[in-house]
């Protein structure tokens, strides 16, 4: 392809020096009815991005400027302190096209070179498995034999081709660009929040492998990824992943951008260029189904507004919205993206719903070793974030300010039932007494008039597996597709009715004390009457022989009996209490104890770290499983029975 991968108008953009111009040649090649060569952006992004971040040393006499956390930054922060660049163009070295061009027709020659497509027929319209495998291990043998996890700006071309090195994302991403070289267009990625395979065949329905996660021990490459979808892993998002067309690929590499420098310094020319590329494509509708891609853009944002564009708040919440319609709430990013969001900017109520919900989207799935990374997300969440906000509401100005508010404690309650409800059914254990201890410290600074305002149910299980029943007649069984609008609260019929019954008593209630009320009108009237008169006797104005204006007297007596009678009539005010569903074991029988008046934290510690109901041998089945394997009169639990203890 060559010269031909790009216009005339386009090269004339080259050297590339300036924001301004990559983004022009980018909105040239999105408007193109051709799909965009990935290899070639990829290309182009990588080298800006390498070139600012990891050679900054070198651009002392560069017009480079950063964005640097300062040298005492306020642990209630999380955001980078932005330091005035020196002039106002976003200026980098010059990208040539030669350089370019050089490293792109590499790429061609080592997948051309390397896949033979005779091997696999006269000419294959479409990829098959051998095809997608055979690309992924010429990527793959072509790399240094080192894994490369946590390593920064290893995602592009440009890093393959220049160091043979890329991560977990970049071996996908180059998967799909060399079945792009080959011809082969029906080949996508699919992207879950953490990992990254292909989908391919005529339909776009087949599945494969092509990289590593974690530190690489296990290679799939090549497999289907339905074992990590029946297993339930958040790694697999339960077969909920995006899936690209070729524009929703390009935002996947512009998303992938990493302009930092540091752990505490980021590149301002590659973080200005990563949020304009995405605007772009946000113009285009290429983002209308990423979440992961408006998160980011919405944290950009956060950092530096574009006037003129939406606030950071409704990106945060465009992307909830978009996980929840399109993915069946399997993404968890995007509610830790907006608590994040609220804890920084210290709404603190809100960042404890949006934690809850995120615990709430990670329940439905079953905790594993390669789940470390969302993991790792609601351990800091548990051990530091909240903690920190319990200590801020707890003391000084802002004291009793949420500790007050039975909502909060209900998210709280959420949040930790979503964890214990991840950790059941699972091969491994997620809480330990490092989780205990931040839980009950945060409990405890709840009073037991917020905790017991709390209207809280749980399933018939929550005495223990033992005493684990069916739903009695007229209960339903909990499904998915029992969430409410916000996916927070599991709406049952039973619950329901439960929930009208209590709203009838309480307004039957409401009906009695204001009949009582009414009956002592009259008495309540006299009382007034006697009240003025007592006033009247006893006024200065009575003994220095004032006049007293009789209207006055009957004006003040029907005030006052007007009065009496509005505030008969007004119905109560009553605060609504919060309604929590207890779904998993563990949270359901701390019940009790989170209720009760003094709280016994030994007991709740011990509660929260008992033995898990984790899997042993097989895997916990359910929803449509579970009812098959009772209907073939097996057990719904696989697991391999417990060897008896010798004595």
């Amino acid at each position: 392809m060559g010269m031909a991968s790009l216009t005339e108008d386009e090269r004339r953009l080259f050297p590339l020096k300036t924001v301004s111009s990559v983004i022009s040649l980018f909105q040239s090649i999105l408007k193109r009815t051709t799909e965009p060569d990935l290899a070639l952006l990829s290309i182009v992004v990588g080298c800006i991005e390498n070139t600012l971040t990891c050679n900054h040393q070198l651009l002392g006499g560069a017009k480079s400027t950063v964005l640097a956390a300062a040298a005492a930054v306020d642990e209630t922060s999380e955001k980078l302190i932005v330091i005035p660049p020196i002039r106002k163009e976003d200026d980098f070295p010059e990208i040539e096209w030669p350089t370019v061009e050089a490293l792109y027709v590499k790429f061609r020659a080592i997948i051309k070179s390397s896949v033979d497509l005779t091997q696999y027929g006269s000419c294959p319209e479409f990829a098959n498995r051998e095809i997608v495998k055979r690309v992924s291990d010429v990527i793959w043998n072509t790399l240094t034999r080192s894994y490369y996890k946590d390593r920064a700006h290893l995602q592009s071309l440009y890093s393959y081709l220049t160091g043979n090195k890329l991560d977990c994302f970049g071996v996908a991403l180059a998967v799909v660009a060399g079945c792009q070289v080959l011809g082969f267009d029906d080949v996508h990625l699919a992207l879950s929040e953490d990992h990254a395979w292909v989908m391919f065949g005529p339909d776009n329905k087949e599945t494969a492998e092509v990289t590593w996660h974690g530190k690489g021990n296990e290679d799939k490459r090549g497999q289907p990824v339905d074992s990590g979808i029946l297993a339930r892993s958040w790694l697999y998002v339960a077969g909920n992943p995006v899936i690209c067309s070729r524009f929703t690929e390009v935002a996947s590499l512009v998303s992938s951008i990493n302009p930092s420098i540091t752990a505490t310094t980021d590149s301002l020319e590659v973080a200005s260029l990563q949020q304009s590329l995405l605007w772009v494509l946000y113009d285009a509708g290429h983002l209308d189904r990423y979440p992961m891609a408006l998160g980011n853009l919405a944290d950009l944002e956060e950092l530096s507004p574009t006037p003129g564009r939406c606030h950071c708040s409704q990106l945060f919440s465009q992307a909830i919205e978009v996980a929840r319609r399109y993915y069946g709430n399997s993404h968890v990013y995007p509610y830790t993206y907006q608590g994040g969001y609220f804890y920084r900017n210290r709404m603190y109520k809100e960042a404890l719903e949006s934690w809850a919900n995120a615990a709430d989207a990670i329940r439905s799935y079953n905790y594993s070793r390669e789940d470390e990374e969302i993991y790792k997300e609601f351990l800091e969440i548990a051990n530091e974030l909240i903690p920190f906000v319990m200590k801020v509401e707890g003391s000084g100005h802002s004291a009793r300010s949420i500790l007050k508010d039975s909502e909060c404690f209900a998210h709280l309650l959420r949040f930790y039932d979503g964890i214990c409800q991840w950790e059941e059914g699972s091969c491994t254990p997620v809480l330990h007494i490092g989780w205990a201890k931040p839980l009950v410290n945060t409990i405890s600074k709840f009073d037991s008039q917020v905790r017991r305002h709390v209207v809280i149910s749980c399933s018939e299980v929550a005495e223990g597996e033992s005493q684990a029943t069916k739903p009695q007649e007229g209960k339903a069984e909990f499904h998915r597709e029992d969430l409410d609008a916000n996916g927070n609260q599991v709406v049952l019929p039973w619950l329901a009715k439960e929930q009208e019954q209590e709203e009838r008593l309480v307004d039957s209630d409401v009906s009695g004390k204001a009949a009582e009320q009414k009956a002592l009108l009259g008495s309540t009237a006299l009382a007034a009457l006697t009240d003025l008169c007592g006033r009247t006797v006893l006024s200065p104005a009575f003994f220095l022989g004032s006049d007293i204006k009789g209207g006055s007297d009957s004006q003040t007596i029907q005030t006052l009996t007007i009065t009496g009678t509005a505030v008969t009539d007004s119905p109560v005010k009553t605060t609504t209490k919060p309604q929590l569903y207890l779904r998993s074991h563990k949270m359901a029988g701390l019940k009790d104890l989170l209720l009760s008046e003094k709280l016994n934290t030994h007991a709740i510690s011990l509660q929260l770290t008992a033995q898990s109901q984790v899997q042993l041998g097989g895997r916990k089945l359910r929803g449509e499983e579970a009812k098959d394997a009772k209907q073939d009169g097996r057990e719904a639990n696989l697991s391999r029975p417990k060897r008896t203890r010798k004595e």
